[in-house]
């Protein structure tokens, strides 16, 4: 009862509201897109989509959008979080985003590894997703190498008064939702929670399965809470709080994890002549992951790490000026900072059950930059040109392991302070030449900081190891695009999209020798373990083609993308192995379509996805094969304020790999996942 107290209390809370409704003022928006955004190939996600998917999981309604991905293809119910970076255009990666999330204007990457907590963002907290790809987002600050995803929270219209589902699924499975919409005044008040807890499911696949391997379970949980006020005339305070918690099991015994997360930022927006924005905000994380290795009959699991404490901050700040210039001229300036420090507190070495040594390695990032762009638009063409300076920082980095019986140091290292300048810029142009079709291009530079967990956490997987390495430097990536938007009816659109990206100092973990042996910043490896660390390789080259269409004619709509991607990793020296090589879990051929009927708060949607083979290594030894899945929803009114609702994941329940270890042991992503449930929304 306790977990759904935060349901009953929304419930309270919209009933004491409903009797004195009053007019909503307040928009809860930005400033909006700019003028030059028409450049970019951009996808949006509008809210129909994100409160209709089977599985309510952003990173898979995500995949809507050509060439999205994560690392692993298995959703943050059963992989491990540091798997679940995101990017685009098959440039690659490993734990650490390339693409950039923001949540109203706010970076939400993990203030340690990069990673995304997807849990956090239930889709149906938000009011539309646009998804830019194609980096260089100089306004919104680095980090946009693939693309930049932008999150919108629900605008107050969307969410007035109370709504609330609850479903049962699959393998004693519970997905729980509500909000409520409050008017104060002039002001909204919007207070979520959600909870989805599950048995799960056994990862590894049935023919491998020993008396170790157990199903996963899952327990995620969030609240959000989400005042807009006027402050001022043409001022807009909105202040934003979140605190998820996220726990998890690998499938074994010594898999648990769990992440806990608060949120909290302040914006400002101003809408005079002179429009403008501020925002403010801080993140903190706490991270506990524990690692297991299984013999050879998988009959028998032992622990063989504890990050028993991984800490983490992130603070930022960000402004926006756009003065008046006329219809046809937008000036955008401003400026952005963000500061993150962690470290990573970890058991390792077990003997006997107990843990023989202790490591403690962190450190601390920062940046600090400026941005200015211009657009100009007409009835015939857009043009956009920005730039932005970047002064970036690596500090206070160290690595300490000790023996915990002696206290004997084993390394005690502090790194050298790094810091230095990075100049971007990107430009583009759309032009119309008749009302249905616009011809557009764009060209632009970007660049990633590493993480503290790629310079500073060496980690193991079974019997691979993979060092750190603290001289890691900044990736930089150079792209271009050119395409076509074309509507020949108010009712359909087709994009497409050819595009050019070099990533140049890409991060990846290189392999670099095999086991049995000792190898630097990990120690001793086994026997068929492989030894990497954390390189800048020369570069990985990604061209491909990009395709989107929507139709809709009544109560019937149809979408479909497709991407086609050809990447090639480019290195020299140890790592030469890899030259000409795809990059790993990067599938060359990706493809969905939707099709759905909704009249009179009826709805029936179907979903199938498909995703190339791709390698699950860097030297390209293992290949996950391809996978095609299928997906259903159906909501169907009961009363006026009553629905019953229908979802089927994995509809055909297909074997989807997720990973391939190095001794072939295969890992599974969801099985067919069946669900039944109520919707309540009263928008009196």
């Amino acid at each position: 009862m306790f977990r759904f107290a935060p349901f009953i209390l929304l419930s309270c809370l919209s009933s004491a509201a409903a009797a004195q409704p009053v007019e909503i003022v307040v928009t809860g928006r930005d400033l909006g897109q700019g003028l030059g955004e028409e450049v970019y190939d951009t996808l949006l996600i509008d809210r129909e989509r994100l409160v209709g998917s089977a599985s309510n999981r952003l990173e898979d309604i995500l995949r809507d959008a050509a060439g999205f991905q994560t690392f692993r293809r298995s959703d943050a119910r059963s992989a491990n979080p540091t798997s679940q970076g995101a990017t685009l255009r098959g440039l690659g990666g490993n734990a650490s985003s390339r693409a950039l999330l923001l949540l109203d204007g706010v970076p939400q990457t993990d203030p340690f590894g990069g990673w995304i907590s997807w849990p956090a963002f239930d889709p149906r907290r938000l009011g539309e997703i646009r998804v830019t790809r194609g980096g260089g987002s100089g306004v919104h600050g680095p980090g946009a190498l693939a693309g930049t995803i932008a999150l919108s929270s629900a605008a107050p219209a969307d969410m007035k008064g109370l709504y609330a589902s609850l479903a049962y699924g699959s393998r004693d499975s519970v997905d729980a939702f509500a909000a409520a919409g409050l008017s104060l005044g002039r002001s909204f008040l919007t207070l979520s929670g959600s909870h989805a807890a599950g048995d799960g499911f056994v990862p590894i696949v049935a023919g491998q399965r020993g008396s170790a391997d157990r199903p996963a379970p899952y327990s995620q949980s969030s609240l959000g809470g989400r005042l807009v006020t006027p402050i001022a005339d043409m001022v807009e305070l909105q202040a934003n709080a979140l605190w998820f918690s996220d726990e998890r099991e690998r499938g074994t015994a010594f898999t648990d994890i769990q992440t806990k997360g608060t949120d909290a930022s302040l914006r400002l927006v101003g809408e005079g002549a002179w429009r403008w924005s501020a925002v403010a905000y801080v993140q903190k994380r706490d991270f506990y992951n524990s690692f297991a290795s299984v013999d050879d009959l998988r009959t028998v699991a032992t622990q063989v790490a504890e990050q028993y404490d991984v800490p983490s901050t992130g603070l930022g700040a960000r402004f926006e000026l756009r003065p008046p210039l006329g219809r046809e001229l937008e000036l955008r300036l401003g400026g952005d900072w963000r500061r993150t420090d962690g470290e990573t507190r970890e058991l390792y070495s077990f003997a006997g059950g107990q843990a023989t040594r202790r490591r403690v390695a962190g450190g601390e990032t920062g940046n600090f930059g400026a941005f200015a762009e211009l657009a100009r638009e007409n009835e015939a063409l857009t043009l956009t040109l920005g730039g932005r300076i970047d002064r970036w920082s690596i500090r206070n980095g160290f690595i300490v392991e000790r023996i915990i019986a002696t206290g004997a140091a084993l390394a005690d290292m502090d790194f050298a302070d790094r810091s230095g300048w990075q100049p971007t810029a990107r430009a583009g142009l759309a032009w119309r030449p008749r009302p249905d079709l616009s011809v557009r291009g764009a060209a632009y530079l970007g660049w990633r900081l590493p993480t503290l967990n790629e310079l500073y956490r060496p980690f193991r997987v079974g019997a691979d190891a993979t060092a750190a390495n603290a001289a890691l430097d900044p990736e930089r990536l150079r792209g271009l695009d050119v395409g076509l938007d074309y509507r020949p009816a108010s009712w359909a659109r087709i994009g497409a999209t050819l595009f050019v990206n070099e990533l140049r100092d890409a991060i990846a973990n290189v392999t670099l020798g095999e086991g049995p042996g000792q190898f630097p910043g990990v120690g001793f490896v086994g026997s068929g373990g492989q030894y990497r660390q954390r390189r800048n390789l020369d570069g990985i080259s990604s061209g491909g083609v990009e395709l989107d269409m929507q139709l809709s004619s009544g109560a019937w709509a149809l979408t479909a993308a497709y991407s086609y991607v050809d990447a090639k990793v480019e290195a020299g020296g140890d790592a030469i192995a890899l030259d000409g090589l795809p990059p790993a879990q990067t599938p060359r051929h990706n493809f969905s379509t939707a099709i759905s009927w909704r009249t009179e708060g009826r709805s029936v949607a179907l979903t199938a996805r498909y995703a190339a083979s791709q390698f699950e290594d860097d030297l390209g030894e293992q290949i996950i094969p391809d996978a095609l899945t299928f997906d259903a929803a159906a909501t169907w009114p009961v009363t006026d304020k009553l629905a019953v609702e229908f979802r089927a994941e994995n509809l055909a329940n297909t074997r989807v790999v997720a990973g391939i270890s190095g001794s072939g042991i295969i890992e599974r992503a969801t099985p067919r996942t069946l669900w039944i449930g109520l919707r309540f929304k009263d928008r009196d």
